[in-house]
């Protein structure tokens, strides 16, 4: 909103400063600094309001260090996250941008999953929540409507240049040496000519029917970085850390992929318009960062579903924007070994209850943060070193600009 102000007071009165709202930099900057000044200032204020609510986290008596002492501590935080997101997002970004509107339909529409999920939990006293199979539905969803509108909408494009062409005829007068183009490719890491078209996955489908796999495919992956989410959230500070650490790395690929000149030197694909996606991931890192003055150790407050699940889909919209989903594993590492931890112990527990008639653990206790905490390390150290390997993992990710 205020973006669209000072570019109409630029242009009718030539205000003063007005026209550095053009800058996807200074709006990011002032995203990123909005968004934490959300989250410290009026976090306390939540706080405050859900202890008068008595919306507390009920703990489950798993054998943790330290575990009894978080009973009680405020829970569905992941409100403030969302506030913090959404506001600066819609102060200062285009609004009429198709990666901007899909960003806020995600946000709000996980939001209200997770919001859903903690309100069962807290006021109607049922541990389970909401029940899995409508957090699937929701999921779906919001793979289904994502997945149709970077299908079908023409906003989304890329750009191929012709080089053989010049930008400027001889007279001076420019010349048009691209055209914009719908195409289902994607990123594919580490590979030498890394796309990858979703046409080739199923080629017996047709190219009219190329949507079921885009589509089906989005859907998995908006599923599964949203759960992942959810498995980290286990101990302070580890969900919020890991996931602004991935907001960050997202939003480099967007400046860089969203700019003709980076992506004309990085060989990479150029998106139109997909800068302004920057904003969204400033905000994005600034509630997740200014969350965290509460919820690290020892945490004053915890994000719920309510955070949980929002971050985690919001994260997956983001990487299918930037067309870097196959990313993903590498990316969203945390997210993912903490999935699968949860996995293979529940496939192994399974199979040799079957076979032995016992069933057996691989980990102490999954996700596999709770495996360290089972081993003594204490929970500060276990987000710390995790946090690590997201760092390294997000230069990995960074690294793949030029490892092709």
């Amino acid at each position: 909103m205020l973006y669209y102000l000072f570019d109409y007071l630029d242009k009718q009165f030539d205000f003063f400063g007005a026209g550095v709202f053009k800058y996807i930099s200074f709006r990011a900057g002032m995203a990123a600094a909005i968004s934490l000044l959300i989250t410290i200032i009026f976090g306390k204020a939540l706080i405050n309001f859900l202890k008068k609510k008595q919306v507390g986290e009920e703990i489950r008596e798993l054998g943790l260090e330290g575990q009894s002492a978080k009973k009680g501590t405020p829970t569905m935080g992941g409100l403030i996250i969302i506030a913090a997101i959404l506001i600066p997002t819609l102060l200062l970004a285009k609004l009429d941008n198709v990666y901007v509107i899909l960003l806020v339909t995600a946000t709000v529409w996980m939001g209200l999953i997770g919001f859903l999920d903690d309100y069962i939990k807290v006021f109607k006293k049922d541990k389970q929540g909401l029940a899995g199979r409508f957090k699937i539905v929701g999921q779906v969803g919001l793979g289904l409507i994502v997945g149709f509108a970077l299908y079908f909408s023409d906003s989304v494009v890329v750009r191929k240049v012709d080089p053989t062409v010049q930008a400027i005829a001889a007279d001076g007068t420019p010349v048009k040496n691209y055209e914009d183009i719908k195409s289902t490719k994607t990123t594919v890491p580490f590979f030498k000519n890394n796309e990858l078209d979703y046409k080739k996955i199923l080629p017996f489908l047709g190219d009219d029917y190329t949507w079921i796999t885009y589509v089906l495919a989005v859907v998995i992956i908006i599923t599964a970085v949203s759960n992942g989410a959810n498995m980290t959230d286990g101990i302070d500070g580890l969900a919020a850390g890991s996931a602004g650490i991935i907001a960050i790395t997202i939003g480099i690929f967007a400046y860089l992929s969203g700019r003709v000149d980076f992506s004309n030197y990085l060989n990479i694909m150029y998106i139109p318009n997909l800068s302004e996606l920057v904003i969204f991931c400033t905000a994005f890192v600034g509630a997740c960062l200014g969350f965290l003055w509460y919820n690290a150790y020892p945490a004053q407050v915890f994000m719920g579903d309510t955070g949980s699940l929002t971050l985690g889909g919001v994260i997956a919209v983001l990487a299918l924007a930037v067309r870097k989903e196959l990313l993903i594993p590498v990316i969203c590492g945390i997210f993912l070994i903490e999935n699968l931890s949860v996995m293979m112990q529940v496939a192994y527990f399974k199979y040799t209850k079957k076979k032995y008639g016992e069933g057996r653990r691989i980990f102490l206790m999954s996700p596999l943060h709770h495996h360290y905490q089972k081993k003594g390390i204490h929970e500060s150290k276990i987000v710390t070193r995790f946090w690590i390997v997201g760092i390294l993992l997000a230069i990995l990710s960074l690294a793949t600009l030029k490892l092709q």
